[in-house]
């Protein structure tokens, strides 16, 4: 029998609250220049709220970046500790310059190439003024998306890690390495750097030591991030991964919730930052085929009676002319 922190594979996806519908559809698909694979609405509360995902090329596990856009809505958070204070992206080592221009023909402002913990970089900021990176990881073989602008070679192959602020390190270091068993590999000044399963593209995650921050906003709104995801398999392991956690006396773990594509929990940790363990065995095209993900605005089978209420509210997007033409 597997340890319950074997469970954990790697990342399974990112999620933060963005601005407008159309703005983040436009920033992701031409400025990420990633694929989108699902419209759907946020399951939570009683707003309309879509809920947008994007992915690599082929829709994997660990490529997956989802959105809520409140601009609309008009909830707006406060930046600070306790919250993913960058989502980083892997590119080809060789792209970072590309980027670096693609970056500034777009007008969007960023580091230029940095190095950190031995590996370059570009950090920046989407249109919202959440924070992302591309990394530059040759050993990352994931098939990226190709756009008019973005070439595969230098497309985005799916998600590297993500960095947490954090007020403490002593506690939360405590959960990702005694709790989590996730391996400790270094500090670059305030950065500390943890592995999952060896670590690389997908199973890279950071601490950034903030002692003198607030705390952040916990609650959705535009330009904050909500959680961090990890990939377990199956509900039958996010059970036994739950009790495990509570044993430790981190009992803020939620029951099993189904969203549909996937099943997961959720863990406030000792930072604040929201953690979220989500099944594998599901998958994006349970709803519209693999060829056609992002055609169209789905709805889970508890709210499809409810169609034209949640609907009426939503923004409306233009999608993207390879969506558009597949229609």
């Amino acid at each position: 029998m597997q340890h319950p922190s074997e469970y954990i594979h790697g990342i399974h996806h990112l999620t933060v609250s963005v601005g407008s519908a159309q703005e983040d559809v436009d920033f992701v698909t031409q400025v990420l220049g990633m694929r989108m694979i699902k419209q759907t609405v946020l399951f939570d509360g009683a707003a309309s709220i879509y809920h947008l995902y994007y992915a690599n090329a082929d829709a994997e596990v660990g490529s997956v970046w989802t959105t809520f856009p409140f601009k609309k809505a008009g909830v707006y958070g406060r930046k600070g500790s306790g919250q993913i204070e960058t989502s980083s992206f892997s590119v080809a080592n060789d792209a970072l310059d590309f980027w670096a221009k693609h970056l500034k023909n777009h007008g969007v402002e960023n580091s230029g190439i940095i190095e950190r913990f031995g590996q370059r970089m570009i950090t920046f900021e989407d249109r919202s003024g959440i924070g992302m990176a591309v990394v530059g990881d040759d050993q990352d073989q994931r098939n990226a998306w190709q756009t008019d602008e973005i070439s595969k070679a230098n497309g985005v192959k799916g998600i590297f890690g993500a960095t947490i602020r954090s007020r403490d390190i002593i506690e939360m270091n405590a959960y990702l390495t005694e709790v989590l068993r996730f391996e400790k590999v270094g500090q670059d000044g305030d950065f500390h750097r943890y592995h999952i399963k060896g670590g690389g593209a997908q199973k890279t995650i950071e601490l950034h030591h903030v002692p003198n921050m607030e705390q952040g906003s916990w609650t959705f709104g535009v330009g904050i991030p909500h959680h961090i995801a990890f990939a377990t398999e199956k509900d039958e392991y996010n059970l036994e991964l739950k009790a495990y956690i509570e044993g430790f006396g981190y009992t803020d773990v939620t029951e099993l919730k189904d969203r549909n594509y996937f099943h997961s929990i959720y863990n406030r940790t000792p930072s604040g930052a929201l953690f979220e363990f989500a099944t594998s065995d599901i998958g994006f095209a349970i709803d519209e085929p693999s060829d056609l993900l992002g055609h169209q605005l789905l709805l889970p089978p508890m709210f499809e009676h409810r169609r034209a209420e949640i609907t009426a509210p939503l923004e409306k997007i233009s999608l993207p002319s390879y969506l558009k033409n597949r229609k």
